[in-house]
């Protein structure tokens, strides 16, 4: 029900576009379990986000939050979210340029083999979209618990001229929702580092 009901209330699309008062575009890649997205459409109702995830056990975690067991048709959903339910650079290349206020990228999948690393997302053939449609000003949030994905990511946005960045922090921001994956990471020891990158004027 919830992905054959609900989730066409909230794809986002040409037919479903958002509500009134949407000052801002917001998309966040992979968002797991959405408690992310959540608690950043709640208290930002000034931005209309975009929440992608291919994976149905995280779109079925995300929907079963937003709508009881029942009203998986009728239940009230939030006017400034939608989802993406297909690769996110597909979605990014379908917005206009510079189009997005804030990129949200928490806890991806590490890809941690050497041969794999193609698929990560912090990739240079990805900065350079990602660049294209955000706004001169604009911020792109990366948290990752992953040591190969920390080096990575210091690697590959150390080498380019889209972005500047200030030194990554060990301390979650102040105004960055928790994920529960940020959870299990520290419960294991694990210890996140969170950035933030401008897009250059």
């Amino acid at each position: 029900m919830l992905l054959d009901v609900t989730l066409p209330r909230l794809r986002w699309g040409a037919q479903n576009p958002f509500g009134a008062g949407i000052e801002q575009l917001w998309v966040e890649v992979g968002f797991g379990g959405g408690e992310h997205s959540r608690a950043l459409v709640a208290a930002n109702p000034g931005a209309g986000l975009i929440a992608c995830e291919v994976f149905e056990q995280g779109l079925c975690s995300l929907l079963a939050a937003l709508v009881p067991q029942g009203a998986e048709a009728t239940g009230a959903l939030p006017a400034n979210l939608r989802v993406w339910d297909d690769d996110a650079r597909a979605l990014l290349r379908a917005l206009p340029e510079g189009s997005v206020d804030r990129l949200f990228l928490m806890f991806p999948d590490p890809w941690p083999k050497a041969r794999h690393a193609k698929r990560r997302f912090v990739h240079p053939d990805n900065v350079a979209l990602v660049a294209s449609r955000l706004k001169p000003g604009a911020e792109w949030r990366i948290a990752s618990d992953d040591p190969t994905y920390q080096d990575w990511v210091q690697d590959v946005m150390g080498t380019q001229d889209f972005f500047t960045g200030a030194e990554p922090k060990h301390q979650r921001p102040q105004g960055w929702p928790p994920t529960r994956y940020e959870t299990k990471a520290r419960a294991a020891g694990r210890r996140p580092v969170y950035w933030v990158f401008t897009r250059r004027k």
